[in-house]
């Protein structure tokens, strides 16, 4: 990592203060000294300062085939020089065909997309089509969750550092899936919570009255800290939400595209009962441009009667810059890089299971997360915060989540090499070392 100027510094500290003048104080930045990225190529970013990183958040999972990749900035250069914006009052080529891709890829049957600009925004119109479908506001949503920061997204955000309401549209019942550590399932092998979860769903839909309209559940889930459930929870979660004519969202905002290496999506390991009703996807398709959307099917996307449209949803600009990330990402095989590369960064990882504050390192592909913890076995935010530091001070960059913010977020552009990958897990090492 390249050192700033003092002029650079100096100029650094005018715009964090300009920040602090015009934004609000809840818009969280990551490090004491937030970082101004000003370019970035590959799996690489620069800041202001000149100061070089090698990006292993990738924008909170976003950056998903990598920086400045010529194939999208093409695509986004040449729609741009046509037309940037129509609405979908106008036929539009590039999110038709886009559509027509993510359609095939869903593994829904006869599916519909409709395209948002964040997943905030998908969530939050796949919780309108399952109420609408089901005539009901009653959702039910995994403990720990984070579907974002809309009114009615935090209305089932199970993780109370990122849910500052208690107001909400919706009527939400909170089950168990995917936390062990610090629950009363904390000693439970796979099959033993699976099976205490499916008892926890029984045991709550029994207290319901009337219909549920949907399960709203991230195969991984991302702010909270890369817990997951066992593969097939999901799919016995269906087998009762089935019976009960429950609809099942798999927000795969954060694992969707391949990231986790094993799946396209991340509902696949869970995929013994068939497909979710809804897909909710962002992220990693825009690589960085915000698009977001749907997949569902055609009898649950058509339960709206109301007129609609959407403004900036699947705009010129961001389908064509889109389809260009995805065909990319297919063409070269991202999700198996995932695998590959993924496997080599978690057995470089592997070191730091000796460590006396890493109580886990857990995850799939290119989505690893590291839980750290005090000598009592209680979550150690201060110990993530203090390595999230130490590894940017070693041109590193991390995340962070967790229930308690205790959880290290390892999440790099899909096209990341073996030689980045030890390079970036001999810098985390020797950050947790230092820190813990």
């Amino acid at each position: 990592m390249s050192e700033g100027s003092d002029h650079g510094k100096g100029e650094h500290a005018s715009l964090a203060r300009r920040r602090a003048a015009v934004l609000p104080s809840w818009l969280d930045t990551l490090y004491s000294e937030p970082i101004d990225i000003e370019s970035g190529s590959g799996r690489h970013v620069r800041d202001a300062e000149g100061n070089s990183y090698l990006d292993f958040f990738g924008g909170i999972l976003t950056t998903m085939t990598g920086h400045a990749v010529p194939e999208v900035t093409e695509a986004v250069a040449a729609q741009a020089g046509r037309i940037l914006h129509s609405s979908t009052l106008y036929l539009n080529r590039p999110m038709v065909e886009l559509a027509e891709r993510i359609a095939e890829l869903s593994g829904i049957e006869d599916p519909r997309v409709f395209f948002t600009t964040s997943g905030t925004e998908a969530n939050d119109t796949a919780l309108l089509l399952a109420t609408a479908h089901r005539c009901s506001n009653q959702i039910l949503a995994l403990r720990n969750s984070y579907h974002g920061r809309s009114f009615s997204s935090l209305s089932v955000t199970g993780n109370r550092a990122w849910s500052p309401s208690s107001l909400s549209p919706v009527q939400t019942s909170y089950v168990h899936g995917s936390r062990r550590r610090g629950t009363p399932f904390a000693g439970l092998d796979d099959a033993e919570f699976t099976a205490a979860c499916v008892n926890d769903l029984e045991d709550v839909l029994a207290q319901l009255h009337g219909n549920v309209a949907c399960l709203i559940a991230e195969p991984i889930q991302g702010v909270g800290g890369f817990t997951a459930p066992p593969d097939g929870m999901l799919a016995r979660f269906k087998e009762v939400l089935d019976r009960h004519g429950i609809l099942w969202i798999s927000d795969e905002v954060q694992t969707g595209w391949g990231r986790t290496g094993e799946h396209f999506w991340g509902w696949q390991a869970h995929a013994d009962n068939g497909p979710p009703d809804m897909i909710t996807f962002a992220k990693g398709i825009g690589n960085g441009l915000p698009i977001a959307g749907v997949v569902a099917r055609a009898e649950v996307m058509e339960s709206l009667e109301g007129n609609s449209i959407s403004t900036f949803g699947g705009s010129p600009l961001t389908a064509a810059g889109a389809l260009a990330n995805l065909e990319h990402h297919l063409r070269n095989d991202l999700r198996g890089n995932a695998r590959e590369v993924g496997a080599v960064l978690r057995a470089e990882l592997s070191e730091a299971e000796a460590l006396p504050a890493v109580g886990e390192i857990r995850g799939r592909g290119l989505m690893l997360g590291v839980e750290l913890l005090r000598s009592d076995g209680s979550p150690a935010p201060e110990l993530a915060a203090e390595t999230t530091e130490q590894a940017r001070a070693r041109g590193l960059l991390i995340g962070k989540g967790g229930l308690e913010g205790n959880v290290l977020r390892i999440a790099p552009p899909l096209s990341l090499t073996e030689q980045e990958a030890r390079q970036g897990a001999r810098v985390l090492l020797e950050a947790l070392r230092v820190s813990c």
